[in-house]
């Protein structure tokens, strides 16, 4: 069940993060209750910037996304301006707790470190108040009083003292035991210590714990007594409580901070708790969560920093066991072959949600899983086509239709992406190579002509390269083509080219200009290419989009609005283009069977820059960490000390026995996992928790079919001859854990059916108002069979058969109704035993 979020909780990265509920005592069913977390949006421009003061006033400005303090995306970097427009959709599932997710608006410098204009900060509880709609935020001020994050478990005791001359007075006990959580500082791990401050009108008394290095999770397990002064009307009857008086007037206050050493102490946060907390027992003991120190920048004036725009949808799902998803699952998965197709229940889904790509996204996943999505996918294109009256028009809008063909496209093309265009968009982007062929963005010395030489070597290339891989091309997307084919033929047929327009709107416009245009967000490139590359990419892309438009390539005139297009684009109107995109075209749409030439290659799955642990030693006998380009694909994990270079080191598939998290304490480093294989363990760092949560899944994914996979691990490293978790001092000691349940083993397409099917649950559930709307136009249509005179409120809805569709409806909301019973049943018991004050649960402390 969704938290109050819209939105669809799978996109284009389909690594599942995954986080277990905690067990309850007696509930088999809550014990395999799943809670997945997933963040969907769009960074689209910022505005009004604060210009430099000199002569020079724009920024170089990029945007990251944070959870806390922790960046997990980077946009590219929009130079010269103060209203930069990024334009970057994100997608990415979040593997563990967290209070703010926050976007902040960097001003990038090449000799210094990069400057933070300003900030967004949502609270976690929050998100839902901004779901699926773009909204205009202020930037908010930072500093460092205000970037906290992380918790304090905190345990109080009164006890009773005699004092030398006699009288009895009160002992405050303060136990500071630990922190979770605490922030990284400059990328590595604090070196935390906390202060502890009984703070009254007349007092303010401080003691200090020790430091703790290289860790942000802390264990002080330090204790502080404070004598808490009495009045001269104590009585023994309140022996172990403080007078009314003087609980409103004291408290304590922990402040955490980060040991400079040689620089300035960096403040991490502070809980501020009553004394008045004890005024009815003993002993208190509980978490806090951290907070902004009170005098942080609350007088600053915000207006002036400039304005983010952003589109977030934040989920939480509650994923049940299998067997309560079958009804819903049967129903959807029988959607291909109710007649009419809009009076299925895939697609009223579409219809009833506020946004459709709310909806496509798990129901693609999900039809394709079950090879349902070929004929689902024909049949609602066939009604779009029916509203199509211009060949030239055809699947242009962003429809049903159209929206599962781009996410299928997306879904099942990644690897045929990877084969065809990888190798010359990395030559593109590894090349300073000139292509600016626009007369008024020339810089000095460019000379237009070997630009345009330069512009159309990589459009030869590409085209050459793309027309060439039909081999490659996925069967389903060929399956789909093909039935295009048919239908737009049938709907036009005296159109000789809308058969082969339909399938290039499709794999030119949607698919491979796409992904030119943007390599990052197909996972083609590591990074966002600089700016000039992306004008070459961008010149590139329109070119290639253009000449595989059916037709436009016999027109005396192209469809570009830029003169200088125009004229480059004379050079590709021969013969020889028109008949290499007609073959291309043809071949991908064909209903023969292909048995690709690629079928032997290895899938390339992940590649990305992180952290190893050597497995040698150095000079000086330490082990240490180094920088590596970590490439994963069906066959082999390697690494190499750059991208493109022969692998430093490599390890089979088929020898990786388990994946899994290695315990912050082994090297005091957050984000780390382990490769557990027929040597000894890889031990690595990734660059944030996201990362290193999809590297495991893939990992775990590649490998969970191998033979002799481990069933128990050790979450610790073994250092200095043991093992750190349980101490045993043999290296191939049985693992003292249980090793962690599998995910799904499908490598080219992970599909988790049963988090798919919950996500359409909550969408239908998100939906009821408008599914009742729906079925009472139903009622309407089928009792009243006149003209309609005036647009009603079904008049949005397309209701082709108003009795099928009444019968889908009732359906789904019996098929709904019975999946709300288990989810009420687990709100109820995880709301319960979270208690407030627990690791699970804490206390928010004072705000102001």
């Amino acid at each position: 069940m969704a938290a109050a979020a819209a939105a669809p909780a799978a996109a284009a990265s389909s690594d599942a993060a995954t986080a277990t509920a905690e067990p309850e005592a007696g509930d088999e069913d809550s014990r395999e209750v799943r809670v997945l977390q997933s963040l969907r949006g769009k960074i689209c421009e910022a505005k009004n910037l604060l210009p430099y003061l000199g002569p020079n006033k724009m920024r170089d400005c990029f945007c990251t996304i944070n959870l806390d303090q922790e960046e997990v995306y980077r946009t590219q970097v929009v130079e010269k301006s103060l209203s930069p427009f990024f334009s970057e959709e994100f997608y990415f599932e979040i593997p563990r707790t967290f209070q703010y997710l926050s976007f902040y608006v960097y001003d990038k410098n090449v000799l210094q470190r990069d400057l933070r204009i300003g900030k967004v900060a949502i609270k976690k509880e929050d998100l839902c108040n901004h779901s699926g709609r773009e909204t205009w935020f202020s930037l908010q001020p930072i500093d460092s009083n205000s970037e906290v994050q992380g918790k304090v478990h905190l345990e109080l005791k009164l006890n009773e003292l005699i004092t030398e001359n006699g009288t009895v007075c009160q002992q405050l006990v303060v136990h500071v035991k630990a922190c979770h959580g605490l922030p990284l500082i400059n990328g590595q791990s604090c070196d935390p210590y906390a202060t502890v401050s009984l703070v009254g009108p007349s007092r303010n008394d401080q003691k200090k714990t020790k430091v703790k290095k290289k860790t942000s999770n802390p264990q002080f397990n330090e204790i502080f007594y404070f004598e808490v002064t009495r009045s001269s009307s104590y009585t023994r009857k309140s022996q172990f409580q403080v007078e009314e008086e003087d609980i409103e007037k004291l408290e304590i206050r922990i402040d955490l901070w980060n040991n400079g050493n040689l620089v300035q102490d960096v403040f991490l946060g502070e809980i501020k708790v009553p004394v008045n907390v004890l005024r009815n027992d003993a002993s208190h003991q509980a978490w806090y969560l951290l907070q902004p120190r009170d005098n942080g920048n609350k007088s600053s004036k915000t207006d002036d920093l400039g304005s983010l725009r952003l589109n977030i949808c934040y989920t939480e799902d509650y994923v049940l066991p299998s067997e309560y998803y079958g009804p819903l699952k049967t129903l959807l998965l029988k959607s291909p072959d109710v007649q009419p197709i809009s009076a299925s229940a895939a697609y009223i889904l579409g219809e009833i949600c506020r946004d459709k790509n709310d909806a496509v996204l798990p129901l693609v996943r999900l039809l394709l899983h079950h090879d349902k999505l070929v004929p689902f996918a024909t049949a609602v294109a066939e009604l779009d086509l029916k509203d199509t009256q211009d060949a030239n028009t055809i699947f242009r809008g962003n429809s049903l239709a159209t929206r599962c063909l781009d996410e299928m496209m997306k879904i099942v093309g990644r690897h045929y992406l990877k084969v065809t265009l990888k190798p010359i968009l990395d030559e593109i982007c590894e090349s300073s190579k000139s292509c600016e062929i626009d007369p008024i963005k020339l810089k000095e010395g460019d000379n237009v002509e070997n630009n345009k030489e330069n512009l159309r070597y990589y459009v030869d290339k590409l085209f050459s390269t793309i027309v060439k891989s039909s081999m490659s091309c996925p069967t389903v997307m060929c399956d789909i083509f093909y039935s295009l084919r048919q239908m737009a033929t049938q709907r036009f047929p005296n159109d000789p080219h809308v058969q082969y327009s339909a399938v290039s709107s499709f794999v030119f416009l949607r698919f491979f200009a796409v992904a030119v245009v943007s390599p990052h967000t197909f996972h083609l490139r590591p990074h966002h290419p600089d700016p000039q590359t992306v004008r070459t990419l961008t010149l590139i892309s329109k070119t290639i989009q253009t000449l595989g438009s059916w037709g436009s390539l016999s027109k005396s005139k192209s469809s570009f609005k830029e003169t200088f297009m125009c004229e480059f684009f004379k050079m590709f109107q021969e013969e020889g283009y028109i008949m290499a995109v007609k073959k291309f075209l043809d071949e991908i749409s064909s209903t023969e069977t292909k048995v690709s030439s690629g079928t032997s290659e290895p899938v390339h799955l992940k590649e990305g820059e992180m952290y190893k642990r050597a497995q040698g030693r150095t000079r000086i006998g330490k082990k240490n960490f180094k920088k590596r380009w970590f490439c994963l694909t069906s066959r082999e994990l390697t690494y190499h000390k750059q991208p493109g270079k022969d692998a430093i080191y490599t390890i089979p598939v088929k020898n990786i026995l388990a994946v899994e998290k290695l315990e912050e304490s082994s090297f005091n480093k957050k984000n780390m996992f382990q490769v557990i294989h027929t040597e000894k363990p890889l031990y690595v760092q990734a660059n944030n928790c996201v990362e290193a949560n999809e590297w495991i899944d893939v990992l775990c994914r590649v490998s969970r079919c191998n033979q002799n996979r481990l069933s128990s691990y050790h979450p610790s490293a073994y250092l200095n001859g043991n093992w750190l978790c349980c101490l045993e001092t043999s290296e191939n000691a049985l693992g003292c854990k249980p090793c962690t349940a599998g995910v799904p083993a499908d490598i080219q397409i992970d599909i988790d059916e049963d988090r798919e099917t919950e996500r359409i649950y909550s969408l239908f559930t998100l939906s009821l108002l408008k599914l009742q709307k729906m079925e009472e136009a139903c009622g309407t249509i089928a009792v009243y069979q006149g003209p309609q005179k005036e647009p009603d409120d079904y008049s949005n809805f397309v209701i082709e058969d108003s009795v099928t569709t009444f019968k889908t409806i009732q359906q789904i909301k019996s098929v709904v109704e019975k999946l709300d019973e288990p989810h009420e049943t687990y709100r109820k018991k995880r709301s319960s035993s979270a208690k407030y004050g627990s690791k699970e649960n804490p206390i928010i402390g004072k705000t102001f």
